[in-house]
C-alpha cells in the first residue's frame, strides 16, 4: 500500500511539473505574441542618450507596477493577476518593435494599458531605450 501511495505521489509531482507548477511559475520563456504588421520591423530611432529621459517617464508611469529595476515587483504590481512582466528578461528576447507595440497598445487580459494616447511616440521610444538599460 505504501508503495502505491509513493508512486501516485511521484506521478502527481511529475504531472504538476509538466503543467508548469503553481501560480508563481514564470511565463517569461513562453513564446511572444507576433508583432502586428503596423509595428513589425520598427527600430528605435533614438540614441542611447534617450534612456535618461526614458528613465523619468518610466519612474512616473511604469515603476509603480514594474518596480524600479523593471522586475515586475512594484508595489501596485503585487496585487495584479497576472503580475507585470520582468522587463530585463522580456527585453532580452524581444525586439524594439515588440516593446514599442506593447507599450503603445497594452496587452488585453492584463493590467498593461495602452500608452499611445498618453505618451508621444518619442516618449515611448525613450522608455524602450531605458528598458534596454535594465539588468
Amino acid at each position: 500500500m505504501k508503495k502505491h501511495l509513493l508512486i501516485v505521489m511521484l506521478l502527481g509531482a511529475l504531472l504538476l511539473a509538466a503543467c508548469g507548477g503553481g501560480a508563481n511559475s514564470s511565463s517569461q520563456t513562453a513564446a511572444l505574441d507576433p508583432v502586428p504588421a503596423e509595428y513589425a520591423g520598427k527600430t528605435n530611432p533614438l540614441g542611447a542618450d534617450a534612456a535618461a529621459e526614458g528613465a523619468k517617464i518610466f519612474k512616473t508611469n511604469c515603476e509603480t507596477c514594474h518596480g524600479p529595476q523593471g522586475h515586475g515587483d512594484g508595489p501596485a504590481g503585487q496585487a495584479l493577476d497576472p503580475q507585470p512582466k520582468n522587463l530585463p528578461e522580456l527585453a532580452a528576447q524581444a525586439g524594439d518593435d515588440y516593446l514599442f507595440w506593447r507599450i503603445s497598445e497594452g496587452k488585453p487580459g492584463t493590467s498593461m494599458v495602452s500608452w499611445k494616447s498618453i505618451l508621444t511616440e518619442e516618449q515611448i521610444w525613450q522608455v524602450v531605450a531605458f528598458i534596454r538599460t535594465l539588468k
